[in-house]
């Protein structure tokens, strides 16, 4: 390959001064080194790359396509050498975090807020899962810290978890649903004859769950929680939805809260990663992550009345 770093770096200098003699001060190398490096380029181009008539030097049409993209490469260059030494330290390249479809992000941010601003360049990318699909995530690598996580760990070990509290759950039907004038509790038999809405298990090879349906029933399945809430807005079906986001449509009177036979779950919840994993992003997260209690930062229950 005949374009190399050093000549784009030698190009972006020499637009940036406007000559060759101040470019050459500012990457403290002597002006005919970098008038042959861009001699060498043109030649290697055959192309030319300034236009070298005035006083200053002036990139040319070919000169401007070549900085324009080569300035992209310097750029990435530059962010790898910030990761390589990120990493030569015990700090991931990048971590991926997967958070429970139950579970708002804004607390998340915050804590991603305060990683940026106090450590180094791991990249940040969040991701959203299901049900099983939360361990699931971490078996199949696609996910290095699970917040949220539920029900089992797959078998065989290799994970470590700790408990982030339980998400309480309500029964709610639309207003104009059947079971919103029925008496209460609602028996099993009497609920198991509507349908029901379900957020789709977003595991990949563990085998999928679900929570709070009944052996038989009619069921609506939609790809997460915000359709779920949707659907049962509409009046498609009924189910168990968290608290936390069904509070506003309890207050409007969109949704209407129903007490059940057999009581509401809660779903106990937990922080996961894979025993292995030693980086020094994953444990700052832990560490943070733990220490904050989620319930604390979710909407506030509106008063009744």
């Amino acid at each position: 390959m005949k374009l190399t770093l050093e000549a784009l770096e030698a190009l972006d200098a020499i637009d940036r001064h406007g000559s060759f003699a101040a470019a050459a001060r500012a990457l403290h190398r002597v002006p005919s080194a970098l008038t042959y490096t861009v001699r060498k380029l043109e030649q290697d181009l055959d192309a030319l790359l300034f236009d070298r008539r005035g006083h200053r030097a002036v990139l040319t049409e070919p000169g401007r396509e070549l900085l324009r993209e080569g300035r992209h490469l310097l750029a990435a260059a530059g962010e790898l050498e910030c990761r390589v030494r990120q990493v030569a330290k015990g700090w991931e390249a990048e971590l991926v975090i997967a958070v429970n479809d139950l579970l708002p992000l804004a607390p998340l941010y915050a804590t991603i807020g305060q990683f940026y601003a106090s450590e180094g360049e791991t990249r940040i990318r969040v991701t959203r899962e299901m049900l099983s699909g939360c361990w699931d995530a971490l078996a199949d690598g696609r996910a290095d810290l699970v917040v949220g996580a539920s029900g089992d760990p797959p078998s065989g070990g290799g994970y470590r978890s700790e408990p982030l509290g339980e998400m309480p759950f309500v029964f709610a039907v639309a207003p104009d649903h059947p079971l919103a004038g029925a008496a209460e509790p609602i028996p099993r038999a009497e609920r198991v004859r509507h349908r029901a809405v379900v957020a789709a298990d977003s595991s990949r090879r563990l085998p999928a769950r679900t929570v709070g349906l009944l052996s038989g029933q009619d069921t609506l399945t939609v790809p997460d929680m915000a359709a779920k809430l949707a659907a049962q807005l509409a009046g498609l079906g009924v189910g168990f939805l968290p608290l936390h986001l069904v509070q506003p449509e309890l207050a409007a009177g969109r949704l209407v809260v129903k007490a059940l036979e057999e009581g509401n779950p809660g779903e106990p919840l937990c922080l996961a990663w894979r025993a292995g994993h030693r980086g020094r992003a994953l444990g700052w997260f832990r560490e943070w992550l733990a220490a904050t209690d989620w319930r604390a930062r979710l909407p506030p229950p509106r008063p009744s009345g």
